[in-house]
């Protein structure tokens, strides 16, 4: 199991609810989480642009999805007679 947790001085808290009583001795492996700055964020975003670039099979993909789309005309009513 694995639960996000916030330290607190001592204390974890944590961000979701467990099934285990109170009171219950647990073993917690302590993994800090890196935060990206803005700067390695852009950086990530900027290397995933144009990654689906020049790809036919995508293109196939989307004009049937489009073509799908403007066929459905909505679903059929029966009447209350």
């Amino acid at each position: 199991m694995e639960v996000k947790g916030i330290k607190r001085g001592k204390i974890i808290e944590l961000l979701q609810e467990i099934d285990l009583p109170d009171g219950i001795e647990i073993t917690v492996e302590v993994k800090p989480v890196t935060i990206l700055s803005l700067s390695e964020r852009l950086n990530r975003l900027t290397s995933l642009f144009g990654a689906w670039q020049n790809q036919p099979e995508l293109d196939e993909i989307f004009a049937a999805i489009n073509e799908e789309r403007h066929r459905y005309q909505g679903r059929e009513i029966v009447g209350f007679d």
